[in-house]
Order: structure tokens, then C-alpha cells, then sequence
């Protein structure tokens, strides 16, 4: 049997080129090493130079050294880097790589934002109506074309503080209430008011009661020290079966001021008029006799000396009528409590009615103008 023929491998080279190689890869090892010598060296240098100033590297600085330095890995880094630390390079090279595969900006928009139109009504159904749940609110939005998810509603209401129709329905509002009762509800104040005397100062306290649905007020009673009695006899002439100004009221709003005595809860209460005492330290809950007290004051008694009773009775009912004819209430429309008669608006004459010397002033045209013309 014949023996098959070895012939030597191509890629065995003689052993006179292998010396050859071997001595030239020597020598280009050296000489590599000796330049990263020289540039490590120089980048010691240099950074010695510049001392504690921070490097500035651009994004295509970051970027190259990133690249390169993942190739040499932490340990050949550790014996080269200078400019920043292996750490810091290898970050950068898994900042370039998660920018790499990063999509959020080929995302889609997700489900699109409720508009403002139809949050604010979610809120005004929510606060208008304490009763209506999640679910019904959600079905008046449907009835007005406007389809939002239930949970999508809960998420509004508890994000503006209004809490879940149960909750909300044990409490009504003031508010509420009080535009629930117009018509039979008022409400009762005092203010006082410092006039000049013979004697000197002297204080009154003005009584007065305010229609909350009409706002007319009526001027009960001027005292220097009301009492009890004083009260009752107000209490009296306040519920007159002809001229009371209480008549066919329920309600009365009063603060928690001694002068409203049992008494005078009895006395208008045989009438059928319920006094609701306010609690402690909660004049937002009297605002409308609080508004009157504001007007009259800002508008006329802070302006005046009264001196002495007399002026200041005259001063406070030139003002009334002025109040109840020729004032505009931002409450009531911009509108007159009650305009007089001998107003017109078919003649060009502008006239003027002036009260307390010019200190209210109303302007008009004159029906006795419209018939002269």
C-alpha cells in the first residue's frame, strides 16, 4: 500500500522569513510604544499647563474618544486616559450607543388632551349640581355632543379639589342656599356712625334690613344705645300687618350680636320670621348687608361731618332715596332698584339731580322736557 505524498503547508513560512517577522514585529512594538510614550507624556504636559481649568470637549470630542476608548477597555484605559477618567469614557460610549437605538422622537402623540372648553364644564356641571356623580356627568356631556370617559372625569374634578358626589351633596353651599331662598329671605346689620355735638362725639347705631333678592333696604331704627326694648319695638314695626317691612319673609340673617335678644327672635317669630344666627367670625356669610354697609359709607357718611342727629337722619335718607332710585347695582344687572317715574328717555336734555350739595349726583332725562319739547 502506497503512502500518500505530505507536502508543507503554504502558510508555514521558512524559519528565516519566521526571524524576519518575529524581529520586525519587535521592532514596530517598540517603536508603537514609544510614541504612546511621547503622547502620554505630552498629554501629562499639557495638562499640567492647564492646570485646575476645566476641559471643554464638544460632542464630536465625546464621541471619538467614546468609540476608541471601548475598544481598549477599562484596563489599557486606566494606563492611558488622561483628559477624564475610564469611567467617564465608557459613559460616554453607552450615551452613544442608547442615543443610537433612542425612538422617543419616532414616538406618536398619545391619546389627545381634554380641551379647556369642555374641562371647564366638567367643573361648572361638578359645582353647580353637588348631586351629579361621575356618571352623570358624563351623560350631560353626551347630550351636548361631547364624549369623555368616566375615568377621565374623576381625574379633572379630584385635580381641581372637588370631591366625589356623596361628599359633596351632605354639604349645600351659602351661596346656594341663599339664591334657594330669594324672595323670602333678609338680612339684618348694624353700623355705627360718629356725629359732632354740643356734647361732642356722640356714636349712633344705624339698624337696617336688606331684601337679599331685591336688594331694597330699610332703615329700621337710629339709636344712640339701643337695648332690648329698642330692639323689640324695631322687631315690631319690622313684621306690621300693613307696612312691615318683613312681611312675607321666612328668613332673617343676623350675626350673633347681644342686642338680637330672645325677645326679639319671639317677637319675630309669632310672625312666621326664623332669625339664622351666623357662626363666629364669618362676615362672608352676611355679604349683602356688608356690601350696604360699604356703600353707604364710601359713598356718603365717610365724605360728611354729621352734626348732630338731625343732619345725620337727613344725610342717610337723601342717600337712601338716592340708593333705591338713582344708583345702579352691579347685583341686579347694572339695573335701578326702582326708577321714577318722571324719568324719560324721549328727549335729548340731559338734566342732573343733585343730593347733599352735589355729593350724589344723577343724571337723567327729564319726561317734563320730552313734553315741552
Amino acid at each position: 500500500m502506497k503512502g500518500k505524498r505530505v507536502t508543507p503547508s503554504a502558510s508555514v513560512l521558512p524559519l528565516p522569513l519566521q526571524f524576519i517577522a518575529a524581529w520586525l514585529a519587535v521592532w514596530i512594538g517598540r517603536v508603537l510604544q514609544q510614541q504612546i510614550d511621547y503622547l502620554k507624556a505630552e498629554n501629562r504636559t499639557l495638562k499640567e499647563a492647564i492646570g485646575d481649568r476645566k476641559i471643554r470637549l464638544s460632542d464630536d470630542h465625546r464621541r471619538r474618544l467614546a468609540v476608541l476608548g471601548k475598544a481598549l477597555g477599562r484596563k489599557a484605559l486606566s494606563e492611558v486616559a488622561t483628559i477624564a477618567s475610564p469611567e467617564t469614557i465608557l459613559r460616554w460610549y453607552r450615551e452613544l450607543v442608547a442615543k443610537k437605538y433612542d425612538g422617543s422622537k419616532l414616538r406618536t402623540p398619545g391619546r389627545p388632551r381634554i380641551r379647556n372648553e369642555i374641562t371647564n364644564l366638567i367643573l361648572r356641571m361638578a359645582r353647580e349640581n353637588e348631586t351629579w356623580g361621575y356618571t352623570r356627568i358624563r351623560g350631560a356631556l353626551a347630550n351636548l355632543g361631547h364624549h369623555v370617559g368616566r375615568n377621565t372625569i374623576k381625574r379633572i374634578l379630584l385635580e381641581h379639589g372637588i370631591e366625589p358626589a356623596p361628599d359633596r351633596g351632605k354639604r349645600l353651599p351659602w351661596a346656594k342656599f341663599i339664591q334657594a331662598h330669594f324672595g323670602s329671605i333678609a338680612a339684618m346689620d348694624f353700623f355705627t356712625v360718629e356725629a359732632v355735638t354740643l356734647f361732642g362725639l356722640v356714636r349712633y347705631h344705624v339698624l337696617f334690613v336688606i331684601d337679599i333678592a331685591t336688594r331694597t333696604v330699610e332703615i329700621a331704627g337710629i339709636a344712640r344705645d339701643p337695648d332690648g326694648r329698642w330692639m323689640e319695638q324695631m322687631a315690631r314695626n319690622l313684621i306690621d300687618s300693613e307696612d312691615g317691612f318683613l312681611r312675607g319673609k321666612r328668613y332673617l340673617i343676623a350675626d350673633r350680636d347681644p342686642l338680637y335678644t330672645a325677645a326679639f327672635r319671639r317677637t319675630l317669630k309669632s310672625s312666621g320670621v326664623n332669625v339664622l344666627k351666623l357662626p363666629p367670625h364669618s362676615p362672608n356669610l352676611n355679604a349683602f348687608a356688608e356690601r350696604f354697609v360699604l356703600s353707604i359709607k364710601s359713598e356718603c357718611l365717610n365724605r360728611i361731618i354729621p352734626l348732630g342727629e338731625t343732619h345725620l337722619r337727613h344725610a342717610i335718607s337723601e342717600y337712601m332715596r338716592h340708593y333705591h332710585q338713582e344708583r345702579n347695582h352691579q347685583g341686579l344687572d347694572n339695573a335701578l332698584i326702582s326708577a321714577d317715574p318722571a324719568i324719560s328717555t324721549a328727549t335729548k336734555a340731559v338734566t342732573s339731580r343733585q343730593r347733599l350739595g352735589g355729593l350724589l349726583n344723577f343724571y337723567h332725562r327729564d319726561a317734563a322736557s320730552a313734553v315741552r319739547s
